[in-house]
């Protein structure tokens, strides 16, 4: 092989490595999001969770208030409580978006969203409900969660909680047992 033909391959092979290790070092400012496939008895799409919960070293979820018809996950980051998450089976008469219009609210601009039979999309947080069966009876399953900072892009923020619940009504339902 000729020295010039060295020399390219040389230069090739150190820019590819330069590539390769700015490429790698984008990533490197900031934590990957959390990988949460279950916490508190419920399945979760792993990507969706962690996208809502904020960066740090360690996530612990606690549901020490969970009960029959009545999930409730709250979501520590670093030690410190962020995201709750709450599923209820409830009458047919009551009127959970009714009810929690002033908690929404609260969470910033809500605004209704095409989910189940019924749901709201706040800065900060989101609410879902769905008609279903449970043990023979006709009930509604509320899904709720809050106290979300992430991603910091509001716009994406709400994305994001849409996305969720889409994603979750139908398989914390299912989970509590609350059939369509």
């Amino acid at each position: 092989m000729s020295s010039m033909k060295r020399y390219s391959l040389r230069l090739a092979c150190g820019t590819m490595s330069l590539a390769t290790l700015l490429v790698g070092a984008t990533g490197c400012g900031e934590p990957e999001p959390f990988k949460v496939s279950e916490a508190c008895g419920a399945r979760f799409d792993p990507d969706l969770i962690g996208r809502l919960l904020p960066r740090g070293d360690e996530v612990v979820p606690d549901d020490t208030f969970s009960e029959p018809r009545q999930l409730r996950c709250e979501f520590a980051v670093d030690g410190q409580e962020q995201v709750g998450l709450r599923g209820d089976v409830v009458e047919p008469f009551v009127k959970p978006l009714e009810v929690k219009e002033s908690v929404m609210l609260r969470l910033g601009d809500p605004a209704p969203a095409d989910i189940g039979d019924g749901a709201t999309i706040s800065d900060h947080g989101a609410m879902a409900l769905k008609a279903c069966t449970y043990k023979g009876e006709r009930m509604q399953y509320v899904l709720a969660i809050d106290g979300v900072e992430d991603p910091k892009d509001i716009t994406e923020r709400r994305h994001l909680l849409e996305k969720f619940l889409r994603s979750q009504l139908p398989v914390a339902m299912e989970e509590e047992g609350c059939r369509p």
